[in-house]
């Protein structure tokens, strides 16, 4: 008899040789025109398949799991997996994997480009001149402020916020402080030149703050209005992390009344939405998610999700699961 092959869904376009990667092991169906499927579509289009390839825009709970009985994995193209809600998928005895460690470098580097661009004012100063205002030169024009030798300050501190932190501390001469759910051990803090200071040190004495924590309950509005009260109000803060980690709406009103001095964000709450308020800012620098953009690493996460599935679909294992009890269970 004939063994048959596995059924996969790939909710978002992904690149062709990917595709053909996975086609070489399974019956893929594609979503061809890349619009974000709602709840009821995802339903509909997981009926009879054993795994999904998913981003951040498709969320697995225990609504859509209990319509799908026969999917067996669920495989996100991203680091973070807020989209997943973990116990139902584990309770239901689905796999879920992600991408870890592909995406650190490449984001690490744009992380450091949204410190420099919000600290020196180059998107403010961009939009200044593409507006022909610039008609002489000062002194003082879109003087911004000292990144070299400044202090850093770092909140989450896993491979991202350490690779952050070696750019600042080798290639910046900077102070490096952070706070984490756990200290690192002596090792690494002294391979990042990071020191571990709590939660209300780092806010009151970073001149640059960048956010690189998990997504969670307990990390929602982590910085709030509270929070950006205690910061200098010369100090700027970048969100490579999750929207909803900073209370958007809190964040406007400090830019506007210049409690802080700018702040870069590639995330945001109910992206790709933006809160409004925070587009009639100068002060802000504003990307759409694209920290881990670029053509090798983007392709390196959709075909790291795409071994996951093969591997667990052939093989019965993962390379980078999230519930491995699961794999420990079959």
């Amino acid at each position: 008899m004939t063994r048959q092959r596995p059924a996969v869904l790939i909710a978002r376009t992904v690149f062709p040789e990917v595709v053909a990667h996975l086609q070489a092991h399974a019956d893929v169906t594609m979503n061809e025109t890349d619009a974000v499927y709602s709840p009821q579509e995802l339903m509909a289009q997981l009926q009879g398949k054993d795994a999904v390839l998913t981003t951040g825009s498709e969320r697995v709970d225990a609504t859509l799991l209990a319509a799908c009985p026969q999917l067996r994995m669920v495989a996100n193209i991203a680091v973070g997996y807020n989209n997943f809600d973990m116990p139902a998928i584990t309770a239901a005895g689905v796999l879920a994997t992600n991408t870890p460690d592909v995406l650190t470098e490449t984001t690490a580097d744009f992380g450091f480009a949204l410190i420099l661009a919000t600290a020196r004012r180059l998107t403010e100063s961009e939009h200044f001149l593409r507006a022909g205002q610039w008609n002489r030169w000062s002194l003082d024009m879109f003087a911004g402020a000292e990144v070299h030798g400044s202090t850093l300050g770092i909140l989450g501190m896993g491979r991202i916020g350490q690779a952050i932190a070696r750019r600042g501390a080798h290639g910046f001469g900077m102070q490096v402080i952070y706070h984490n759910r756990s200290r690192l051990d002596a090792a690494t803090e002294a391979d990042c030149k990071a020191r571990y200071v709590e939660k209300d040190e780092l806010l009151r004495t970073a001149d640059h703050l960048i956010l690189v924590l998990p997504y969670s309950a307990e990390s929602h509005h982590a910085i709030g209005a509270a929070e950006l009260a205690c910061m200098k109000p010369t100090a700027t803060l970048v969100n490579i992390a999750r929207g909803g980690i900073v209370d958007d709406a809190a964040l406007a009103q400090a830019l506007r009344e210049r409690r802080i001095a700018a702040a870069g964000l590639d995330v945001f709450e109910g992206e790709p939405r933006v809160h409004p308020d925070l587009l009639d800012l100068t002060n802000v620098v504003l990307t759409p998610h694209i920290a881990s953009a670029t053509m090798a690493t983007r392709k390196a996460m959709a075909m790291l999700a795409a071994d996951n599935v093969i591997a667990y679909l052939t093989e019965g294992r993962a390379l980078t699961p999230l519930n491995p009890q699961v794999l420990q269970k079959g």
